[in-house]
């Protein structure tokens, strides 16, 4: 039975008769059946050091273990019976009311459990700049010469790790952290139970760094009590956009509590800066913002018309660039990739080409002005955007009220087609005590070099740290990963229309399905046009028709994007085939799978897009790859992604997707293929699109081949006519119309 026509019988369930046991639930993202947002849970290890004792029944226990640790350690331990309890359940149930306001207050743990805790979650912390060392180094640094031992230095430091406090729960945000009643229930209204693992080791570092650090030995970080930069490298949808959020609406909090007046009459300035690459991310961040900010009093906006963001005039001598340095080996790369991505198809280009949407709209319409200036707290911006306001003209303009530059998807907003924008930005808050935040599923060592280059620079940096939760660059682990060869362009549509209709043998197999809602990624912006048009009739129209399937790139208007994001987010669109624009960041918390119609740029691509399906733990999330005889080459760093992840997740050796013989038998791809797949994508489409065609199409070579040359036959006719009618005959000895060739079925 077709799927798609079984989707329209609508979402209640049918009645059931008397004794009928119900139908089997589906363990889908669509089905909202979350289990836990937590990725990685592993066993906690036995404290050691501690006597051990048999108890009667012949289990071990220790001599100072309360009877609650092991639940406040481990989310995952077996939790008591109510009813082994007796007589104390049923007078804790009596008095209830009195006990609830006499709820145990949240305690710092020792560093012991701290460890256990963090490693039991794979969270992983290392100080890359700001210790003791980093100090006496820099004060005694004098000449060049000096600056090979600190790198060297910088490079074992990397292999220490500290363990600071954990947050168990967002409980303990108001306990141990201060952290206003207010957002605490905000929190709680958004149906967060339990903090992601990227939650519970960042917050307590970036709301009280030095509460966070008070029991972990051998950090003593200068300069820590005024916060730390902080990197953040931690899976796709695991809650990165509510952590950076958290502290930023907290601090402006702080703020406004100082002011001793009313509430209206609290003076608002922009103290912080949240930095993403494309428009509908930027616009994401604004409402889970808005959510968390409700009843604070915390102004949170987007870029427009009207905004005062209290910039500042800087001085011509003070304007000069010290950018100059950034030229590393790459920025030969940089040039001639910022070149290609700003054309209309590039994949990062589309991630660039809705930045400035808003500025767009702006200058559209000049004479339009606001009734009033708006003061905002924390401005949601893309980096074109805002640098276009802060260099309008000659003159360039700083924000010194800003503390806090939040950069979301920093990889590749470091990247050389934003880094130039991006780092204008960041010169332009020029506050001493900001402090930077780095957010991303990736990050490659180059981009960590690079922030590590300019946290260093200022006159007392504070401590630079870095989170990594699991292993880097590796998709989640609760999703089901498959590689499909399909030889030709013509077998890969033949694939996705099996994936569209499966047969009774597909869907009744053990692979786990793909179901509508999904995501159709392809290399380029014509060729996803191609694909809509070739696919928005298969869908028949008992099922909705072509209203089901739509397609999304930076060609549309903002407008026209907004309304396929609603649709889609709504579920009148089941399927949305779109370039790499939506690849980085944006939540879809129903998608069940992703199709990569064309292989990845990179390892990191693939990472992003497959993160769209299994958001906040959910399971049963899809990611398809197609790949055809011209992507062989350059699927080992796809597979070599899909091996980690699944080994992360359990599954490696004959139960994985990727086994050994494939990747024995893919080939190694050279450094220079790498960086011309990443700027280019696969030549052969590339050359496609150079010459206007997409191709994609379900017509085989000869017939294509056939129509080309009955099209040439047919303009040939004209031309001879049109020579005809204006005199000029034709000359003797010229062959007539028997001896011209009509065609390949003449």
């Amino acid at each position: 039975m077709d799927i798609l026509k079984i989707l329209t019988r609508g979402i209640k369930d049918p009645a059931r008769r008397p004794g009928q046991a119900a139908a089997p639930s589906i363990n889908l993202p669509s089905a909202g059946n979350k289990s836990n947002p937590q990725l990685f849970h592993d066993a906690v290890p036995s404290r050691k050091g501690k006597k051990r004792k048999r108890t009667k029944g012949g289990a071990e226990q220790s001599d100072n273990e309360e009877e609650d640790d092991v639940s406040d350690i481990d989310y995952f331990a077996p939790k008591k019976d109510p009813a082994d309890e007796g007589e104390a359940t049923a007078v804790a149930v009596e008095h209830s009311t009195e006990a609830q306001p006499k709820r145990k207050k949240a305690k710092l743990l020792p560093e012991d459990e701290c460890r256990q805790i963090l490693r039991s979650h794979r969270l992983k912390f290392t100080l890359l700049s700001g210790g003791p060392e980093d100090a006496a180094a820099k004060a005694s640094k004098k000449s060049k010469k000096d600056e090979e031992p600190s790198k060297k230095s910088t490079k074992e430091k990397d292999k220490k790790q500290f363990y600071p406090q954990p947050l168990n729960s967002f409980t303990e945000l108001q306990d141990l952290y201060d952290v206003s009643p207010k957002l605490v229930e905000n929190i709680a209204k958004q149906a967060f139970k339990l903090p992601t693992e990227v939650q519970m080791a960042s917050l307590p570092l970036l709301l009280k760094p030095k509460k966070a650090l008070k029991h972990a030995l051998d950090t003593d970080m200068a300069n820590v009590k005024h916060g730390v930069d902080f990197v953040a490298v931690a899976p796709t949808g695991s809650g990165k956009t509510v952590t950076f959020m958290i502290p930023a609406i907290m601090s402006i909090i702080r703020s406004l509590e100082q002011q001793d007046c009313p509430p209206e009459e609290k003076e608002h300035k922009l103290q912080a800066i949240v930095v993403a690459p494309t428009h509908e991310l930027a616009k994401q961040i604004v409402n889970e913002g808005r959510k968390l900010a409700m009843g604070t009093g915390v102004r949170i906006y987007s870029m427009q018309k009207g905004l005062q963001l209290g910039a500042e005039e800087i001085a011509p001598e003070e304007q000069d660039g010290d950018d100059s340095d950034d030229s590393d080996a790459e920025n030969e790369e940089s040039e001639h990739k910022a070149e290609l991505e700003h054309k209309e198809d590039g994949a990062d280009s589309d991630s660039g080409s809705g930045s400035d949407s808003d500025a767009e709209e702006s200058r559209k319409n000049p004479r339009k002005t606001p009734r009033r200036a708006i003061k905002p707290d924390i401005l949601v911006t893309t980096p074109k955007s805002l640098l276009n306001l802060l260099s309008s003209g000659t003159s360039k303009r700083a924000l010194p009220s800003v503390t806090a530059l939040i950069l979301d998807e920093a990889d590749v907003l470091l990247d050389p087609l934003f880094r130039k924008q991006t780092l204008a930005i960041w010169k332009s808050c020029t506050n001493p005590s900001l402090r930077l935040t780095f957010w991303s599923a990736t990050m490659a060592s180059n981009i960590e070099s690079l922030i590590h280059k300019h946290t260093s620079r200022r006159a007392t940096p504070p401590p630079l740290i870095r989170l990594v939760v699991g292993l880097k660059d590796t998709a989640v682990p609760n999703i089901t990963h498959k590689l499909i060869y399909t030889a030709t362009e013509p077998g890969k549509l033949l694939a996705l229309r099996q994936l569209l209709h499966p047969s009774t043998s597909t869907s009744t197999s053990s692979s786990t399905p793909l179901r509508p809602p999904f995501l159709i990624f392809t290399q380029t912006i014509p060729r996803a046009t191609a694909l809509h048009a070739e696919l928005k009739y298969d869908i028949p129209a008992t099922a909705g028709g072509s209203s089901r399937i739509a397609v999304l790139h930076s060609s549309l208007s903002p407008k026209a994007r907004s309304a396929v994001m609603t649709r889609f987010r709504q579920g009148d669109v089941w399927i949305l085939i779109t370039t790499d624009v939506l690849a980085r960041g944006v939540d879809f918390a129903g998608v069940n799978g992703v199709v990569s119609y064309d292989v990845p740029s990179s390892a990191a691509a693939y990472v992003h897009r497959a993160g769209r399906t299994g958001r906040a733990g959910r399971e049963g999330g899809v990611a398809v790859t197609f790949y055809t005889k011209e992507d062989i080459p350059f699927v080992r760093s796809v597979a070599n992604v899909i091996a980690a992840s699944e080994k992360q997740g359990g599954r490696s050796g004959e139960e994985g997707t990727v086994q050994k013989w494939l990747l024995d038998a893919l080939p190694k791809v050279a450094k220079e293929d790498k960086r011309r797949l990443k700027v280019r994508g696969v030549e052969a489409r590339r050359k496609d699109a150079d010459k206007g065609r997409a191709g994609i199409g379900a017509k085989s070579s000869y017939d294509r081949r056939r129509e080309n040359n009955r099209r040439g036959a047919i303009e040939g006719s004209k031309r001879r006519k049109r020579l005809e009618m204006e005199g000029g005959g034709r000359e003797e000895g010229e062959k007539g119309d028997d001896g011209a060739w009509d065609g390949i079925d003449d």
